[in-house]
């Protein structure tokens, strides 16, 4: 079988996608992954290395896949009792599965010389990260309208929709980038909320505390007589109720900081969380709506199967094959009611529409 490496000079196509079910999938692909030997590893063998650090596959895997070169140090075959050394570029040749994505489009709002916006739809990342590449905002547009390169100037969580800037250039995104670190630019979303949410303004002043392990969030304030330093960084945010109708409301929200997850952690922290936000409807919800934690180096395994022996090759080393969709994926995974509405600074100004669930009628 002729394998064809995924490389830069690859770029996606769109033929890569397979839409079924209302998702969007990513025909699987040939990658290198590549990881350099940390202290800890060193002194390890190349096969016990695998097997300790990335549980996702078998031993016997990996012994096969040393044996085959699919497994390589500095670009070399070696024997499965090769010893490895700090700072040595172990490469890991894999058939990569995506996890899909929800089928909308990336709707393009304005394309200016060295600017395009776009409303990006809930669960695609903004970029490439953890288990996703071609299943990219970025990834998308260089697919489906020729855009590249392009550098975003902010970032959306994945299953957040809305605005999102691109700059076409590096030296107008540093332009951007030079505004947000002078406090420069109004951000606003909208929020759909569980609950009557008051007319008064409400402003919530709680530190960030993020849990990178557990990708959540908690919000710290301290009360009078506490000796206990406050952890996190500081978080401002404020909201404005637009409608309600006594179960939900529509609320305006602006914030003052960008840390990870602040709106959804401000509203809960005030008492009304985002109604359909399962990781903070209340503060001892298990996780159902994070990110499954992904190493790009090997990549997690999976729960639905796809029968798409017509769609891909099958590899017959691949622990995901035949199936399309790979393991660890929840396939129930539905969007965000928190939309990016607004984006402004002296001299622009760049909006979105609103999505269907902002009506409260």
């Amino acid at each position: 079988m002729e394998i064809v490496w995924q490389t830069p000079a690859n770029p996606p196509h769109r033929l890569d996608y397979i839409f079924r079910n209302g998702r969007r999938h990513v025909r699987p692909y040939y990658f290198e992954f590549i990881a350099h030997v940390k202290n800890r590893w060193a002194g390890k063998t190349i096969v016990d290395l695998f097997t300790d650090e990335f549980k996702g596959r078998s031993r016997d895997y990996y012994v096969s896949a040393v044996k085959c070169g699919r497994i390589r140090v500095d670009g070399e075959m070696v024997p499965v009792s090769y010893i490895v050394k700090t700072s040595e570029k172990i490469s890991h040749f894999l058939h990569r599965h995506e996890p899909p994505v929800l089928t909308s489009d990336v709707l393009i709002l304005q394309k200016e010389p060295d600017v395009v916006t776009v409303c990006k739809p809930a669960s695609i990342p903004v970029h490439p990260c953890g288990q996703y590449r071609k299943n990219t905002v970025v990834g998308i547009l260089e697919a489906e309208h020729g855009l590249a390169p392009l550098f975003p100037v902010h970032r959306l969580d994945r299953l957040v929709s809305g605005l999102l800037i691109l700059a076409r250039s590096a030296s107008k995104a540093d332009f951007f980038r030079q505004q947000i670190e002078g406090g420069m630019i109004k951000k606003q979303y909208i929020a759909r909320v569980a609950g009557e949410f008051p007319e008064q303004e409400q402003v919530v002043d709680a530190n960030i505390n993020h849990n990178a392990r557990e990708q959540r969030s908690t919000a710290e304030v301290g009360s009078c007589g506490d000796t206990t330093p406050i952890k996190g960084k500081t978080a401002c945010t404020k909201f404005t109720r637009l409608s309600t109708n006594g179960i939900h409301s529509l609320v305006l929200c602006e914030p003052v900081t960008g840390r990870t997850h602040q709106i959804r952690v401000h509203l809960q922290h005030a008492g009304y969380p985002i109604a359909n936000d399962l990781l903070y409807l209340s503060k001892h919800v298990n996780d159902h709506s994070a990110s499954i934690p992904a190493s790009d180096f090997c990549e997690n395994l999976s729960t639905e199967h796809v029968d798409s022996n017509e769609d891909f090759s099958i590899d017959p080393m691949c622990t995901n094959c035949p199936d399309l969709v790979p393991k660890g994926y929840n396939v129930h995974e539905e969007a965000l009611w928190l939309h990016c509405v607004r984006y402004s600074a002296p001299g622009w100004t760049y909006e979105c529409p609103y999505p269907d669930w902002a009506s409260l009628s």
